[in-house]
């Protein structure tokens, strides 16, 4: 029954590994950036969907409908203000270093403004749990994973059925034919961008229903998170899906014999392991043309 339990919480848990690498993978594959500060960003959602519930007493989900815009319009600017006038040489790089100092700042402002008090929401069904054949599931959990759910399932209806999606695809898999076919790519990287933060404000709101948030808690997620995009080949979006599940699962499932620390070391063996083996990633490649 544990183990039943365990597979249960391992897909809960991989639903948002794939929403939050998913952003990884739009940054990569649009522009060739590394996105360090993007679980910064994740927490940053996190604290303001707190925030919203003690000052309004409102459910945190309903801070998505400022959030989301808000965290688009952040990633355009950031791609056109700051990426943008990065040297294409060295692109991936300083994006590295540009990226880590914006972690840092958002680090340094949370802490600033909200203290390095650690923060939890409570809400009226925190402590509900449902029964899914003998296996006790958090309510907090499902949401959270429905959440994630909705917005890969949106993600994915915009990447395959919308004339940006079509220029965004066109642009991961070859930027200069893009640009050959009529594409404005500039753009469509900027928007992409800016999708990918998006996906760190719908992430971050999931992330606060059920954990309990510090500034300095993007480290804990960014090692996992690289891993993933590594994992599932570096511009593929279904790669990153995929991998995310199975690593999910997999840390959820040793949990039982190693422990909660001891776990999440199968993020960075399979890191290894893909850079020792297969360094375009296990599940890219065929996947990423065809997406």
């Amino acid at each position: 029954m544990l183990t039943f339990q365990s597979v249960i919480l391992g897909v809960l848990l991989g639903g948002l590994y794939a929403l939050l690498a998913a952003g990884l993978t739009l940054y990569f594959g649009v522009m060739r950036v590394v996105m360090i500060a993007h679980s910064a960003f994740l927490i940053l959602a996190a604290y303001l969907a707190w925030y919203f519930h003690r000052e309004t007493g409102i459910d945190p989900l309903v801070s998505l409908v400022g959030t989301v815009p808000l965290f688009f319009v952040l990633g355009v600017a950031m791609q056109r203000l700051l990426i943008s006038r990065l040297r294409a040489a060295t692109l991936t790089m300083m994006s590295v270093l540009l990226t880590f100092a914006i972690a840092l700042l958002i680090e340094g402002l949370l802490g600033y403004v909200f203290s390095g008090t650690q923060r939890r929401t409570q809400l009226s069904y925190s402590g509900t749990s449902l029964d899914f054949f003998g296996a006790r599931v958090a309510v907090v959990k499902l949401i959270a994973f429905g959440l994630a759910a909705a917005a890969l399932l949106g993600l994915y209806v915009l990447l395959k059925a919308s004339r940006f999606g079509l220029a965004l695809r066109a642009t991961i898999q070859h930027r200069e034919a893009a640009q050959l076919a009529g594409i404005d790519t500039n753009r469509v990287a900027g928007y992409g961008f800016g999708l990918g933060l998006a996906t760190a404000a719908i992430g971050g709101t999931a992330l606060a229903l059920d954990t309990t948030i510090y500034p300095s808690l993007h480290w804990h997620w960014i090692g996992p998170l690289m891993a993933i995009i590594v994992v599932g080949g570096l511009g593929s979006v279904p790669g990153a899906a995929i991998a995310a599940m199975l690593l999910g699962l997999t840390q959820s499932l040793l949990q039982l014999p190693l422990g909660t620390t001891w776990a999440q070391t199968v993020f960075y063996v399979a890191l290894f392991a893909t850079l020792a083996f297969r360094p375009q990633g296990f599940f890219g490649g065929r996947l990423a043309q065809r997406f």
